[in-house]
């Protein structure tokens, strides 16, 4: 069977958590690779994590002949010019959400790996949630009827010290934003998913409580062309964590108090469901997969540069840019 010889690029949280593992639960693929600015922490992170190769400069993996593809897990203001990087050496990008700093950016990208003949996906992972396959076979069945208005709510409480490893989360040339930018971009990408092209967009940007150069809350209502509306609120201040995912419609509700728990109630004139949908125990295998098999199978990922664009390019108009 055909594998996929993967290199990643990056070495924080997210690829200690849940890359690595993903890449080697997957049965079509291989990690043979990492590269780490941090020179000297390379090494030893690989030896930690088995992974037989390890660069202290990404192009250095880049030049390595038996790499298929690279997961960039860069922080957002490099993955322009190491997706650049990659597709002109001829490898296939998975890269990090948000996909770059402005959809500009995006568009960048998406030439530069459509000129090179590799294919581009983004990691907007909950697009595999079984929980938001559940909604969508609820929205197209007509479950709840036509559906009217979604909310969303997602409250992390965020406030990284100057030495914090992750306080670059917060500084607007590295990150681009403040929490809309972070994981309200995911949120997006599940709107959009659901309920197709945005046609008005209204945007809140504030510092309610820290004072610091993103927005720490950041609210914003969307109008669908097809007459859905919908609110997303997202924010780094409030004490309470919160990741609830709510549609009405005309005849009946969908309610997720908790979306990474993947418990579901559906409410129509039938009474009251309650179901639970969970995610992969380690939410990036599904996107792996999907990858592995988009590059083995030769059709496109089920999450596209395109799609990451237009997530960049509602980002760009919340922001006002």
């Amino acid at each position: 069977m055909k594998k996929i010889r993967w290199g990643i690029i990056g070495a924080g949280d997210i690829v200690k958590k849940r890359i690595v593992t993903a890449i080697r639960i997957d049965a079509s693929s291989d990690l043979i690779a990492v590269a780490r600015r941090d020179g000297h922490l390379v090494e030893p992170f690989a030896k930690e994590n088995g992974i037989p190769r390890w660069y202290s400069n990404h192009l250095e993996l880049l030049a390595d002949r038996d790499i298929d593809a690279v997961y960039i897990a860069s922080p957002v203001f490099l993955h322009l010019s190491h997706t650049m990087d990659a597709a002109r050496a001829g490898k296939h990008v998975l890269c990090e959400k948000p996909m770059a700093m402005t959809a500009g950016e995006c568009d960048t990208m998406i030439d530069e790996c459509t000129n090179a003949a590799v294919k581009l996906g983004i990691a907007y992972y909950r697009r595999f949630y079984p929980v938001i396959d559940r909604v969508r076979r609820a929205l197209r069945s007509g479950e709840i009827g036509k559906p009217v208005f979604a909310q969303v709510n997602t409250f992390e409480a965020f406030d990284p010290g100057p030495e914090h490893p992750r306080r670059w989360f917060i500084q607007k040339d590295k990150s681009g934003g403040g929490p809309m930018m972070d994981f309200g971009c995911h949120r997006i990408e599940i709107l959009v998913d659901l309920f197709g092209p945005v046609a008005e967009i209204r945007s809140v940007n504030t510092n309610a409580h820290f004072d610091r150069e993103v927005e720490d809350t950041s609210s914003t209502i969307f109008g669908f062309a097809d007459g859905v509306c919908a609110s997303l609120t997202v924010t780094h201040a409030a004490k309470a964590s919160v990741d609830s995912f709510d549609i009405y419609g005309t005849e009946g509700s969908i309610r997720i108090a908790s979306l990474n728990s993947g418990e579901i109630a559906i409410s129509n004139s039938n009474g009251e469901a309650a179901e639970v949908h969970p995610p992969a125990a380690n939410f990036h295998v599904p996107l792996i997969q999907d990858f592995t098999t988009a590059l083995i199978g030769g059709r496109a990922p089920a999450v596209s540069g395109e799609a990451g664009r237009e997530v960049a390019r509602i980002v760009d108009e919340i922001y006002g840019r």
